[in-house]
């Protein structure tokens, strides 16, 4: 008992230590290069524990009867559950799928493997996650709530931008508020890089999903958070972002480091955070359902007040590259909505710190905000 009481002692020290300098996990496996998707099977192979433990593949429904299904190395009671990227992810589809797949096998699966965007790569965070502990997704939206390990999962994105390939973090729609699982547990145990998988992103989608990578940049470079970590993946991720979108790349060469400048605006936020455009945009989405990237966009569009250069930036990217963002999204709300979008918003106190410091709340407003999004 002694023993035991020392070792729940040294724990509680350790954790108090750790909330000074944060002990975040990385992806310890990635594969990086064009026809890297076609090693898929030998990857997944050695975790494999047994005919009846299946691998689960959560795949965007746009690769239904697409080539890349056939690619799939399907195997014994293996499952393919495609899903539509329509939506972003919501807390009860989690618990849906979490279900489902209890309900289907026996024995826990050998893992989960996300093909997607960041909706696909969430989700499947989030599955991963659910499966090994008890109770509903929504309980686990915040810091450091998941208390037992995930299991083995696999993230491959097929649009780069979000991050979510390498973050700590599943953004979820719950009941009553947006928020990520942000763990230890959540971080992808492997990823694969495959460029030729992003061949099939229309070019609105490969801008807004691009601007959410370098809108992770402005907001973590330009935030109280930031430190030498942070500042060296946010400051590589830029360059590379300012090489695709000001450029002149050839496919091939913009298809690479845009999957590369993802990676690097991901790990940008590991020891940082992003800002205001998210605060915001997470409003957006959980109010009319606009999806992350294209939320972003509309925000930033609006925030020179805070980010001058790099909204500056972002124009130039927007008419180099012909974009026309929608008009009139909030155009008829009621006071209702705003205020719900409004409440949103700044109950993420953590963005709203690392972009404005500690006294945030003397710095904002919900009249301010109420202005921002009646320009949307």
């Amino acid at each position: 008992m002694k023993i035991e009481k020392e070792i729940a002692n040294r724990k509680k020290e350790v954790s108090t230590l750790n909330r000074v300098h944060r002990n975040f996990p990385m992806v310890p496996k990635v594969v990086f290069g064009r026809g890297s998707f076609n090693q898929l099977g030998d990857i997944l192979l050695p975790k494999r524990r047994n005919s009846d433990a299946p691998f689960i593949f959560l795949v965007d429904d746009f690769f239904n009867g697409k080539d890349l299904e056939q690619k799939l190395p399907w195997l014994f009671n293996d499952q393919i559950i495609f899903v539509s990227a329509d939506e972003e992810p919501k807390t009860e589809q989690v618990d849906a799928l979490v279900e489902k797949i209890k309900t289907d096998f026996e024995e826990l699966p050998s893992g989960v493997v996300g093909i997607g965007g960041g909706t696909l790569l969430d989700l499947a965070k989030a599955v991963a996650i659910m499966l090994t502990n008890k109770g509903k997704s929504e309980s686990y939206q915040g810091w450091d709530l998941v208390t037992k390990k995930s299991i083995y999962h696999v993230g491959i994105p097929t649009i780069s931008g979000t991050g979510a390939e390498v973050s700590r973090t599943a953004v979820l729609s719950g009941p009553d508020k947006k928020l990520g699982i942000n763990s230890d547990y959540t971080t992808y145990d492997q990823v694969v890089l495959d460029p030729n998988l992003l061949e099939t992103v229309p070019k609105e989608q490969w801008f807004y999903t691009g601007m959410d990578c370098f809108i992770h940049c402005i907001e973590s470079l330009n935030g109280t958070y930031l430190n030498a970590f942070s500042q060296s993946y946010g400051e590589k991720a830029l360059d590379l972002c300012k090489e695709v979108f000001l450029g002149e790349l050839s496919k091939e060469e913009s298809e690479e480091k845009l999957m590369m400048a993802s990676w690097h605006g991901g790990m940008s936020i590991a020891y940082s955070q992003v800002g205001v455009a998210h605060a915001m945009s997470y409003g957006l989405s959980y109010l009319l359902g606009v999806k992350h990237g294209i939320g972003n966009c509309l925000v930033f569009q609006h925030l020179s007040e805070f980010y001058p250069k790099g909204v500056k930036l972002f124009n130039e990217m927007k008419e180099k590259h012909n974009i026309e963002f929608p008009k009139g999204v909030c155009a008829n709300l009621s006071e209702e909505d705003f205020d719900i979008m409004i409440s949103v918003s700044l109950s993420m106190d953590a963005l709203w710190e690392n972009a404005l410091g500690t006294n945030w709340r003397d710095k904002i407003s919900p009249e301010k905000l109420r202005a921002i999004y009646s320009k949307i």
